[in-house]
Parts: C-alpha cells; sequence; structure tokens
C-alpha cells in the first residue's frame, strides 16, 4: 500500500545547532504490517527518533502522521 508519512519536530537540536520547528514528509510503499509496527514503535519507544536520525540530539516535542493514498486505477 501506499502511505504518506509527515514527520514534524519542534524545539529541537541537530549536529549542535538549535531548530525552531523542522517538517518532513515522503511517500513510501509499505505493508500494512510493517506500518502497525511502526506507529506501534513510536508510540512505545522512549527517544524513537534520536536513535535512528544521525546528528538529532535532542527533540523537543514531535509527531508522525501516517496516511493511506488512494491509488488511481
Amino acid at each position: 500500500m501506499k502511505v504518506k508519512f509527515t514527520l514534524a519536530m519542534d524545539d529541537l537540536t541537530v549536529d549542535d545547532r538549535h531548530y525552531d520547528s523542522v517538517t518532513i514528509d515522503w511517500v513510501s510503499d509499505v505493508a500494512q504490517e510493517e506500518v502497525l509496527k511502526m506507529s506501534q514503535r513510536w508510540i512505545s519507544t522512549q527517544n524513537f527518533l534520536t536513535r535512528r536520525m544521525i546528528g538529532l540530539q535532542r527533540v523537543g516535542e514531535s509527531s508522525l502522521t501516517i496516511e493511506p493514498i488512494e491509488e488511481q486505477v
């Protein structure tokens, strides 16, 4: 399934530089099971982002939106 991810982060530090807000969005083909796993890890893992993003040292607030994209037939 085709899915749009939107990651919004506020009050973050990357490579010792402060940023008020950063938003990243991307579209990916992902199995539904993988979307469920990712959303569960997002909810249950403390420091989910800082463990996965090189240079990211701190995030104040963050949100991850996952929305399916309807494919045109």
